[in-house]
């Protein structure tokens, strides 16, 4: 197990409260655990916000909850659970030294509206920084549902573990689709609206280094509102809530984040992505900021730069306030600049340039990542003047097609972008424009086959 001095540095560096940063690093080591339980990995799929911050964006808000849907709904049993989440204690406790006692995990099985069972988990653990037995034990809670619209098909994901005893092959698990994570917090948004789902939609809106069709989102989320029996949402079914999400904005979301954004600057931007979900229309984009020729734009999900942790820490700091459209207060070369951060990308050279506009003097200005001394995000708000290319671009989450024919089958299918697969009979269906929903068919053996959705595996 890591040492108190390393959550306190990552506390310190990020703006957190160092538990915070120690219920992300437990997080992790459970999911590794989960990962390293046979019949947990192979069913289990990971979901909501905890899954985009540790499978595809590093750069986003600290999240608290684990939750997953269940394909096989005899895993929610509470002796079922006790029994998996003891050996997954065990594990994860001779890999890392992170304590997860099996007589303080607590499993409450119900049923949901819909007549279905979920559960409640709490897996108390013992950490760096945990309080002594006297001050109780943290704990993360567990959402566990098997009643759900399963629309694409899962993909395993790497897991974002920043600490120094990450286990050496990494964390890998059973993920939903970047596509039906998104429509679920839309779906999400319109039942509930927390603050935290106004925050993810948006957040996942804005970042245009993930090249998402929105036609394809929105045909997940048909599907999933039709299966829990609700509208479709538009932004103006949601201005009934506005009053509550100011109350609760501060309270939901500060202790997640380095800088807390004012909720107007998420709420304003409600109708453009409806705009965006139901017309595809694209929004406003400025163009880019104009640099040095042959300069290269860094946006990978995990930066390995050459330069000291705290510039590293400074670099996170940077790429949260660009993706919440936040001015960074840059202390540089001796002094405090307050900034509109923009790129960052190395030159030809082979020196790392943060390329932003200074609020002070009102111009362009470059700045050498190896001068930065500190960064901090503020809560003043920023309209792009430039395009944002900051935040982590994430990856590509649908894979190329599985070439199974010869030349004159993919010359028969030619100009059919999308391919859907029967989630019963595996058979293949290929089309111009984006829909899971498929026609009575034979199976490839000539049986009639009852299969009405397919997953998508191609575009």
């Amino acid at each position: 197990m890591i040492g108190k001095a390393e959550i306190m540095f990552v506390a310190g560096q990020t703006g957190l409260h160092p538990h915070v940063v120690e219920k992300d690093y437990a997080l992790g080591w459970l999911l590794a655990g989960i990962s390293a339980h046979e019949s947990l990995s192979r069913n289990w799929m990971f979901k909501g916000g905890t899954c985009l911050k540790k499978c595809y964006f590093e750069t986003y808000r600290f999240s608290e909850d684990l939750d997953f849907t269940l394909p096989d709904e005899s895993h929610l049993e509470a002796a079922f659970l006790r029994r998996a989440f003891a050996e997954v204690g065990e594990w994860v406790y001779e890999q890392s030294g992170l304590e997860l006692p099996a007589d303080k995990q607590d499993f409450d099985i119900y049923d949901n509206r819909r007549g279905h069972r979920n559960c409640e988990g709490k897996i108390s653990y013992r950490g760096p920084v945990s309080p002594t037995a006297a001050g109780g034990w943290p704990r993360i809670k567990l959402d566990l549902t098997a009643d759900e619209r399963i629309v694409l098909a899962p993909v395993m994901r790497p897991v974002f573990h920043p600490y120094s005893d990450a286990p050496p092959n990494g964390i890998n698990v059973q993920a939903y689709a970047y596509e039906e994570v998104f429509a679920e917090k839309i779906r999400a948004l319109a039942e509930r609206t927390r603050p935290r789902d106004l925050y993810d939609v948006i957040s996942l809106f804005r970042n245009s280094g993930v090249q998402t069709l929105p036609s394809v989102i929105l045909d997940v989320l048909v599907q999933k509102c039709q299966f829990k029996g609700i509208p479709l949402p538009a932004s103006a079914d949601l201005q009934s809530h506005r009053d509550e999400l100011d109350a609760s904005w501060e309270n939901m979301l500060r202790h997640q984040l380095p800088a807390l954004p004012p909720v107007s600057s998420f709420w304003d931007v409600l109708p453009e992505f409806f705009a965006w979900l139901a017309h595809g229309t694209a929004p406003a984009t400025p163009v880019s900021f104009v640099g040095a020729a042959g300069a290269t734009i860094l946006r990978d999900r995990t930066l390995v730069l050459p330069v000291r942790p705290e510039q590293r820490a400074a670099v996170e700091i940077i790429r949260f306030a660009a993706a919440n459209r936040l001015c960074v207060d840059l202390e540089y070369q001796g002094s405090i600049r307050r900034i509109e951060p923009y790129s960052l990308r190395r030159t030809k050279e082979g020196a790392i340039i943060l390329h932003a506009w200074n609020v002070a003097k009102h111009e362009d200005r470059s700045y050498r990542l190896d001068r930065i001394r500190r960064a901090q995000a503020t809560s003043q708000v920023f309209t792009p003047r430039y395009a944002v290319e900051l935040p982590p671009a994430g990856p590509i989450i649908i894979p190329p097609t599985e070439r199974r024919s010869g030349g004159n089958a993919l010359m028969r299918h030619q100009g059919r972008n999308y391919v859907y697969e029967c989630v019963i009979c595996g058979k293949r269906f290929y089309r111009k424009s984006p829909s899971t929903t498929l026609k009575p068919h034979k199976s490839r053996g000539g049986q009639p086959c009852p299969g009405r959705t397919g997953h998508r595996v191609s575009s």
